[in-house]
């Protein structure tokens, strides 16, 4: 009864019950818009199509430019058993089961395609739960990512897959679509529909194909057909259209960068509440919680630094928890850090100091290293003074007595210059009477 269920919603009724994006779904590769680098004759996809030797690979680029249909592609072109899931909410019990499932197939000599959607989600251990299976061949594996493999994909997995680059659809593509859609969909195509300003479409949409094609079935239901039977998609009906879901936030384009930048800003600024705000921008347009965990890591050492020392411990541990708990529960977590972060002491001393000291190394001569901070691991070396007249801080009072560090001709270089803010204040109190020639 289940199996007569499952045949009975693959045909006609699952197709009106479905959205246009799922209904227009390419099943032949001369049916998919852009990747002409990947899918052109002689190109890799279309070559491992044509020899029938499809490889595990990671498909990398934004969302909606094709990687799950590219996959499914992949998959009917080899008649491939296709198993998909998702990296959000799956784990490693869902992977076992797809690979014991792949077993079956392989011993009725059929290959399997498991398609792990947004994998850059798995942690290391659910990425390290496939490594035998795609190293014995008993699953070709894909992989969908919008974030760079190098950071997201254990090196051992990386190792074992092609990585592809699929990049953002051109205005061609995506015209294509439309005609696709309003020409071969079941539902559309008895319809005269005129679309008023296909590039406000195409904007709206955000590069994704996928949203793009469900904007058009919503703006179509919303159109009263005019007295000679014409939807006509006005500019208004569009903007309706996708306003209920569309934020302004391109992971790859200008939006993604001014969003991040207003993000760090107000932490630098001690605005907890601005922080917060761009946090769930962020957030709510599908951002990879990874990265902005990251991005606090840095501004830790760099707008924090000494004045919290704790700032820099807070940060990475909150990028450690959401690579343990993952999302929604690591929104929390994000949000507790981004407050903190804001209401801290703030100080770019050391990082200022970093600067002066790379200037120095880039722009000035290899000094040599002074006589006695030498090491002396041979009997020519002590010979020749290695060593010898330097100072063991430990044998002084207070652990500290004055000496040259620096090379000679940077005798009198300050690089750090500790402020007055937070856990720094010690910090600069300490030096000040260490170091008493020297301008704390």
């Amino acid at each position: 009864m289940q199996l007569f269920e499952e045949q009975e919603i693959t045909g006609s009724k699952r197709d009106s019950m479905a959205p246009l994006a799922e209904r227009m779904r390419p099943e032949k590769i001369e049916d998919f818009s852009g990747q002409k680098h990947l899918i052109a004759n002689g190109k890799p996809i279309s070559l491992m199509i044509e020899k029938d030797e499809p490889v595990s690979m990671i498909l990398w680029g934004p969302p909606g430019v094709g990687k799950t249909t590219l996959a499914r592609i992949i998959a009917k072109a080899s008649d491939a058993e296709f198993i998909q899931i998702s990296a959000v909410t799956s784990g490693v019990k869902d992977v076992r089961l797809a690979i014991e499932k792949a077993l079956k197939s392989q011993r009725r000599q059929r290959k399997t395609i498991l398609f792990i959607d947004e994998i850059h989600r798995f942690n290391k251990a659910q990425q390290d739960s496939l490594l035998q299976s795609v190293e014995k061949g008993t699953i070709i594996l894909i992989g969908a990512t919008t974030e760079n493999p190098s950071f997201e994909v254990i090196s051992p997995l990386l190792s074992r897959c092609r990585v592809y680059i699929l990049e953002e659809l051109a205005l061609i593509d995506f015209e294509r679509i439309i005609i696709r859609a309003l020409t071969c969909d079941k539902m559309l195509k008895g319809l005269k529909i005129e679309i008023e300003n296909k590039n406000l479409l195409i904007e709206l949409s955000g590069g994704d194909a996928r949203r793009l094609l469900n904007g058009i079935e919503l703006a179509v239901k919303l159109t009263e057909p005019d007295k000679n039977g014409t939807i006509k998609l006005t500019g208004d009906v569009i903007k309706e259209a996708f306003q209920a879901n569309y934020i302004k936030y391109d992971k790859n384009q200008e939006e993604h960068y001014n969003i991040i930048s207003a993000f760090i800003k107000s932490i630098r600024g001690s605005d907890p509440d601005a922080a917060l705000y761009w946090l769930t921008r962020m957030l709510r347009g599908g951002e990879d919680p990874k990265f902005i965990a990251r991005r606090m890591i840095v501004l830790a050492s760099e707008d924090i630094g000494n004045a919290d020392p704790y700032a820099l411990t807070l940060a990475t541990q909150a990028f450690t928890a959401i690579d343990f708990i993952g999302m929604p529960e690591g929104r929390l977590v994000l949000a507790q850090t981004a407050t903190y972060l804001a209401g801290c002491p703030k100080s770019n001393a050391s990082y200022m100091a970093l600067k002066g000291a790379e200037a120095d190394v880039d722009n000035l001569p290899a000094y040599d290293v002074p006589v006695h901070l030498r090491n002396a691991p041979t009997k020519l070396m002590k010979e020749l003074g290695y060593g010898a007249k330097y100072k063991y801080a430990h044998d002084f009072e207070n652990n500290f007595t004055e000496q040259l560090y620096l090379p000679e001709e940077l005798k009198d270089r300050q690089y750090y210059k500790p402020s007055e803010s937070g856990s720094e204040s010690k910090i600069k109190k300490r030096l000040s009477e260490l170091w008493k020639k020297r301008k704390y």
